[in-house]
């Protein structure tokens, strides 16, 4: 089986390292395959259909990284990959039905073509296939998924509620973003190091560098979204039209309160975006506001960040892969 390096490893010069990330994500993928097998004829369709649309990888590529620190090899490492990745991808079930998405990952949503109930019922499914794999990695394994999937839902809780009378909205929706991404991107880093072996004091930076790039990595699938149709598969404009909140519409509010021009666009936004033609007159008049860029930006500051958090590891071709795909989180050619 042939696997494709994803983007965010494009940078890496090791060509010894990236050899081994290629060959644990191999495993990796034969991993999902299997831990997807189902007799049930429909499940059996459903519970595979994101697994087969592909994917950066980029948690179970975070596992492999990390382990590097101790044996990468190992048969556990390559489980905890694979628990990561279908507690990810049950999210995406979920989050499609919530943010009522047209496609993902460039194919059809699992809800446009099954409905919802079957959609929500796969990514209960998922859910229950990652802890029945995390359930062999013992105790620790099993606590770090329990408290990631607490921090996932009560993300997505929030989110929902969005934030209650004299919250700051800008703080509350960073706090979304850490335990609804965050959290699992920061599992995926913490797992690579439970599980190679590595050093028990490596666990906490590479927590908050997994924690931080969540974060950044969600404030550029903001950005993306006001953006042209890209690379992501993502189709621009999602998110606004459903309402989800986003930096970049956050900061154009908190501008709309002294500038004319944002609150117009606010008003349009406001309006609903039921039409075509009122989505791309907001796309394209978002994407030339200030705001744009300044999420972008913020989006650059986490992941420097997450960059700084990785000091007390030891230099080398592991550190300067996670400080290479820091970076590459921001690319928005991604």
């Amino acid at each position: 089986m042939s696997i494709k390096l994803p983007k965010q490893l494009r940078g890496v010069a090791d060509r010894e390292l990236l050899s081994k990330i290629e060959s644990g994500l191999e495993r990796v993928e034969l991993g999902l395959l299997k831990a997807t097998e189902h007799t049930d004829p429909i499940a059996k369709v459903s519970i595979r259909h994101l697994v087969e649309a592909g994917g950066k990888r980029l948690r179970p590529v975070l596992v492999l990284l990390t382990a590097q620190f101790g044996d990468p090899t190992s048969q556990d490492v390559i489980d905890a990959a694979v628990v990561v990745e279908l507690t990810h991808l049950a999210t995406l079930y979920h989050d499609d039905v919530m943010d009522d998405a047209p496609t993902r990952r460039g194919v059809a949503t699992a809800q446009n073509i099954w409905g919802n109930n079957v959609a929500i019922l796969t990514g209960d499914l998922l859910f229950a296939r990652a802890s029945q794999l995390v359930s062999k990695l013992g105790v620790r394994a099993l606590t770090l998924q329990a408290d990631t999937f607490e921090r996932l839902c009560l993300g997505q809780l929030h989110e929902t509620l969005g934030p209650s009378e004299g919250v700051n909205k800008r703080e509350h929706y960073i706090q979304v973003l850490a335990d609804k991404t965050g959290s699992l991107i920061a599992a995926a880093a913490q797992m690579g190091i439970l599980f190679s072996g590595a050093p028990a004091e490596f666990d906490e930076p590479v927590r908050v560098f997994g924690e931080k790039i969540g974060v950044a990595f969600q404030l550029i699938d903001d950005v993306i979204d006001i953006s042209e149709a890209g690379p992501s598969g993502k189709t621009p404009g999602t998110d606004l039209r459903a309402g989800v909140p986003t930096l970049p519409v956050l900061l154009l509010r908190e501008r709309a309160e002294t500038d004319a021009e944002a609150a117009a666009l606010v008003a349009l936004i406001d309006g609903g975006l039921e039409s075509d033609e009122d989505l791309n007159e907001a796309l394209t008049r978002l994407r030339k506001h200030e705001v744009a860029e300044l999420s972008y930006l913020e989006a650059k500051r986490w992941s420097d960040d997450a960059v700084t958090a990785l000091a007390p590891l030891p230099d080398g071709p592991v550190k300067k892969a996670l400080t290479v795909f820091a970076a590459a989180v921001v690319d928005r050619n991604n």
